[in-house]
């Protein structure tokens, strides 16, 4: 449903573009053109259509799901339409999602192995707090991320399914079904998306896919004692190892960790790595390319939490060695992109901060 809804927005874009159209010019910006940029609305409604049809143990826990994520959704539509509503606001409004989710259904992180911490959880504020701020985290996390066709939604999608996977094979019928079919309206958003880019999940999508995932990283720990809160962390450490590292080289560089700019890796994919491998390619292709290789690497915690979501320990290397990874290829995109013959200028890249980024 979530797919039909999709191409009913591309179609009718005369009719809405006034207020959905997302500019092509911007240091972030990297499409052709100016693109309708609420895929997250057709993509939530579709899932409110697709509950609406469930057995009645999936509808029990997805329509307080639903409920929850729209603070962030809402606020995140009404910044794709208006354009005014500031990144404070926002926060707050994925921090609400995370307080009220546990208002609705009670769940709250209360064992994260860690020493001390854990004790801490054990009170309800602390629990509640700490879940909210990693809720909210992981929210702004995959908007950050969302800049290449195909890129937040395939990230997401990927998790979704390695929860679902996880929660079957653990006997928690009910989470599994209700990740695989939010994975289904993701996937029915990633097909108008990728490859052609004809619509964007904007603010409004990015926040509801972060909240969606990050609640059911929530469930599947609080509801399945087996699995390691590390797991979780180990499904979703991408986009969070991407914010961290982005604040990190900001500070570094003495600007604010919300500045703008063509450093994240992604951008660096896809201005560096497609321009090599695809140089004949248009810049749609080359954006879409790089949105599958980069959403692609939550395959691989996806398929490596299924065999190491009791140990902690193991989880705690796996996420070192994808931290590390990510460390690698980013200083390697950097110092190859400086060696390179063709100016960064001609590429959108500034060549200061380039140098500057190649010190990490």
């Amino acid at each position: 449903m979530s797919l039909a809804l999709g191409v009913l927005v591309v179609l009718t874009t005369r009719w809405h573009g006034a207020l959905s159209l997302d500019e092509d010019h911007g240091v972030q910006k990297l499409h052709a053109k100016p693109t309708p940029r609420i895929g997250g609305l057709p993509m939530f409604l579709g899932l409110v259509l697709g509950v609406s049809v469930s057995p009645r143990a999936l509808q029990q826990l997805l329509w307080p799901w639903l409920l929850a994520s729209s603070p962030a959704f809402v606020f995140g539509l009404v910044e794709d339409l208006t354009k005014c509503v500031g990144v404070q606001t926002r926060l707050l409004a994925t921090l609400a999602s995370g307080v009220l989710a546990w208002a609705l259904m009670g769940y709250a992180l209360r064992s994260v192995n860690v020493w001390g911490l854990d004790w801490l959880l054990q009170f309800t504020l602390a629990a509640v707090l700490f879940t909210a701020f990693s809720v909210a985290g992981l929210a702004n996390a995959i908007n950050i991320v969302d800049g290449l066709n195909g890129l937040a939604s395939s990230l997401v999608m990927w998790a979704l399914l390695g929860i679902a996977a996880l929660s079957a094979s653990l006997g928690d019928t009910v989470l599994a079904g209700a990740c695989l079919l939010l994975a289904v309206c993701v996937l029915g958003f990633f097909v108008v998306n990728w490859p052609l880019g004809k619509l964007f999940l904007g603010d409004g999508g990015a926040y509801f896919l972060g909240f969606s995932l990050a609640w059911a990283c929530v469930l599947l720990v609080e509801r399945n004692d087996a699995v390691s809160a590390f797991a979780a962390l180990l499904l979703c450490v991408h986009p969070i190892t991407e914010v961290l590292y982005s604040v990190y080289r900001r500070k570094v560089r003495h600007q604010h960790p919300g500045h703008p700019d063509r450093l994240h890796f992604h951008s660096l994919v896809n201005r560096r790595l497609m321009q090599r491998l695809l140089p004949q390619s248009s810049k749609t292709v080359r954006n879409s390319a790089g949105g599958v290789l980069v959403g692609g690497l939550s395959v691989v915690p996806a398929v490596l939490v299924q065999f190491t979501y009791a140990s902690t320990l193991l989880n705690v290397v796996w996420i070192v060695l994808m931290v590390g990874g990510y460390l690698w290829m980013y200083r390697f995109i950097v110092r190859r992109m400086v060696k390179m013959n063709t100016p960064c200028r001609a590429m959108g890249i500034d060549p200061q901060a380039t140098q500057e980024s190649e010190r990490f």
